[in-house]
């Protein structure tokens, strides 16, 4: 049997084997890395980012600027998009980072599955666990470590003395799990603040700060904070960025959207907090070669492109809660804009989200909606449900049988050249990789 073969396999057999629902607790994964001999306290000094929307694209650029500098990084991410692989991510000695390779992945599956030895845990914690074993046995200067969900009782929460902690901005998201409220889930998102470990602070609602600011005087954090010790904002075709000792201009991120802009302020931010502030050179590179898959990202020569007239954009972005869809749905009409096309979703999403709050941004935005059930899932949400919604909102929608279908509707909708955004959820945007055999590690998904 091939190695991804076995790797796929075993992730199968975790996952029937363990519970799928989360269990916000760091006993168990305690008792677990203790009895692998605790590598989680022997990784590369930890970065750890928790937050609503933008964790996964704070990362990527700061990332791509410790690379830039000369620095080797390991990376922690999920939900992964199209293989598991991509949630552990290596540094290797020629300063690139990829994702673990499926020898090693099934040793230290292997290996975290045999102590466990069967008991309760659930896949987020094997995984994580075998993660944290990974990153122990391969050197590098940082480990890049996103939450799963929440931060205070997350699984990566055994992280005590991390080099930095990193807080992006927080909205209402998991609510069943976190709290209906935005302090409540800040609450949650402060619990990976620690002592002695300075924490970046992204822009945030009045009601997260103070629920952040009580967290961290509860346990003795020093905060850099949006708004108050750095501010970053677009001019013109340049990203400013200035604190309390420097104004630099800078060229703007690779990444996609208004909300970059304010991811990237916040990854400069703990980047000068980790390196000399002189090494603008790194910082200026890192902005323009960050990638980060499925965050706005236009894609071309692709299998899904020849589906469509040559003429039709299309455009993915994994956003699924209210604060992703009011960005989006900016960056689209920033898009529009300076190219104006008629524009169209496409829209699949996960239940227990908040639907009307993604979609009502785009009222008056885009023309239609095609809603898909997003394949694999059984926890997807009803199309018609979405289509319900959608209409309410004066959004023309109906349902499709797939997203070659809905493609394909949109396409022949009216004559004009056209924009088609795909949204809604990550689970919808691995489909959407996968069905479009782009490689996401290799540039084919980038703009």
């Amino acid at each position: 049997m091939g190695s991804e073969l076995v790797v796929n396999a075993l992730l199968s057999e975790l996952q029937g084997r363990h519970p799928m629902l989360i269990d916000l607790s760091l006993d168990r994964i305690r008792r677990l890395l203790a009895k692998l001999g605790n590598p989680h306290q022997s990784l590369p000094p930890v970065i750890h980012i928790a937050g609503t929307n933008g964790k996964g694209s704070t990362l990527a650029l700061l990332q791509s600027m410790l690379r830039a500098s000369g620095h080797r990084v390991h990376s922690y991410t999920s939900p992964h998009l199209v293989r598991f692989n991509e949630r552990i991510q290596l540094a290797n000695p020629e300063n690139e980072t990829r994702p673990i390779d499926d020898t090693f992945l099934a040793d230290v599956l292997s290996r975290v599955d045999a102590v466990n030895a069967n008991g309760p845990m659930t896949f987020f914690e094997i995984t994580t666990a075998a993660a944290f074993l990974a990153f122990s046995e391969v050197p590098a200067d940082y480990t890049l470590l996103e939450v799963g969900l929440g931060g205070r009782l997350d699984a990566t929460n055994v992280i005590d003395k991390p080099e930095l902690s990193i807080i992006t901005p927080i909205s209402i998201d998991h609510a069943d799990k976190l709290g209906d409220t935005v302090g409540q889930i800040a609450f949650e998102k402060a619990g990976i603040l620690k002592s002695g470990a300075t924490g970046v602070i992204s822009a945030q609602p009045v009601e997260a700060i103070a629920s952040i600011h009580q967290t961290a005087e509860r346990v003795g954090a020093k905060l850099v904070q949006h708004g108050q010790d750095f501010d970053a904002f677009q001019e013109g075709g340049s990203l400013i960025f200035q604190n309390n000792e420097r104004l630099l201009d800078l060229p703007l991120p690779g990444l996609i959207g208004h909300n970059q802009i304010t991811n990237a302020g916040t990854a400069i931010a703990a980047f000068l907090q980790l390196q000399d502030p002189q090494a603008t050179s790194a910082i200026e590179d890192g902005l323009c070669n960050a990638d980060w898959p499925a965050r706005f990202t236009r894609l071309a020569f692709t299998k899904i492109n020849e589906l469509v007239s040559s003429d039709t954009e299309i455009w993915l972005d994994g956003g699924h809660n209210p604060a992703a869809g009011v960005a989006l749905a900016r960056t689209l009409a920033d898009l529009n804009e300076r190219s104006p096309k008629n524009t169209y979703l496409i829209v699949g999403m996960m239940n227990q989200k908040d639907v009307k709050g993604f979609l009502e941004p785009f009222s008056g935005l885009v023309r239609a909606t095609r809603a898909i059930a997003i394949p694999g899932e059984p926890n997807g949400a009803n199309p018609t449900d979405l289509v319900a919604v959608a209409n309410e909102l004066g959004i023309p929608s109906s349902t499709a049988n797939s997203l070659v279908e809905a493609l394909k509707e949109l396409d022949s909708y009216e004559a004009q050249t056209k924009r088609i955004l795909i949204c809604g959820s990550l689970y919808l945007a691995g489909h959407v990789l996968e069905v479009a055999g782009a490689d996401l590690f290799n540039g084919q998904t980038k703009k």
